[in-house]
């Protein structure tokens, strides 16, 4: 359940703050950093991209807690938020959230499905899972890396809400109990316009409003007026 590592991060703490800073220390092969939380004043920092990419690979990612080092002082910290290069796909920023482990936190973990569906199995369905992550609450030490979810017996008409994943005494769901997770649905198929149907309705073209259209039978349909005759005095 823990998700505590033996890994360390390294952080050194920098000076200056803005965007030509950020593209020497990045050109230097690390990346900014801010280390906050706690209680504490906020630091800016460099880390090593390897390492951040490596949690954030792991099984637990962003949710892992790992010890952080800054100028030999340690503390236990997470991952809150990170941002990447759009297109070369390097990391470019990082937030770390120290942590109290005596205190709970409220975070997401994924859901994962076990088992294989008879709905889908036998009955030809297929399996929807509308839910991917639940919030949680729990000790730092007892964060799962997921919440799996048994799907075995699940057939048409049958769902799994939030009040059906796994009980646990150390983690407190915190997404609604009646939110559906998971279930079996049918395929459905559009039906689509026959061919003749669809080259008429193009060669038509757009309908005239129905009010124009009236207006204009009326005029076309009926004879001329003919001018008053004037009345001699």
């Amino acid at each position: 359940m823990a998700t505590t590592t033996a890994n360390t991060v390294e952080a050194r703490p920098r000076v200056g703050g803005d965007k030509n800073d950020a593209r020497r220390l990045r050109r230097s092969g690390l990346v900014p950093a801010v280390l906050y939380g706690a209680g504490q004043a906020p630091v800016t920092v460099s880390v090593d991209p390897k390492q951040i990419t490596r949690i954030l690979n792991s099984e637990s990612g962003h949710n892992t807690i790992f010890d952080v080092s800054v100028d030999g002082t340690p503390a236990k910290a997470m991952i809150v938020d990170w941002q990447y290069e759009p297109i070369k796909g390097s990391l470019l920023h990082v937030d770390l959230k120290r942590i109290a482990m005596d205190k709970a936190l409220r975070l997401k973990v994924p859901i994962m499905t076990v088992g294989e569906a008879p709905g889908v199995k036998t009955q030809g369905g297929i399996l929807d899972q509308v839910l991917r992550e639940v919030e949680i609450e729990c000790l730092p030490e007892d964060i799962p890396t997921h919440i799996d979810v048994d799907i075995s017996e699940l057939v048409f008409g049958m769902n799994i809400r939030v009040s059906d994943l796994p009980k646990n005494e150390k983690v407190k769901y915190l997404t609604e109990a009646n939110v559906m997770v998971v279930h079996v649905t049918s395929v459905k198929e559009e039906v689509a316009p026959a061919p003749e149907a669809a080259a008429a309705d193009a060669a038509a073209g757009p309908a005239e409003p129905e009010v124009i259209k009236k207006g204009k039978q009326e005029t076309e349909g009926a004879a001329p007026e003919k001018p008053a005759e004037k009345k001699g005095k």
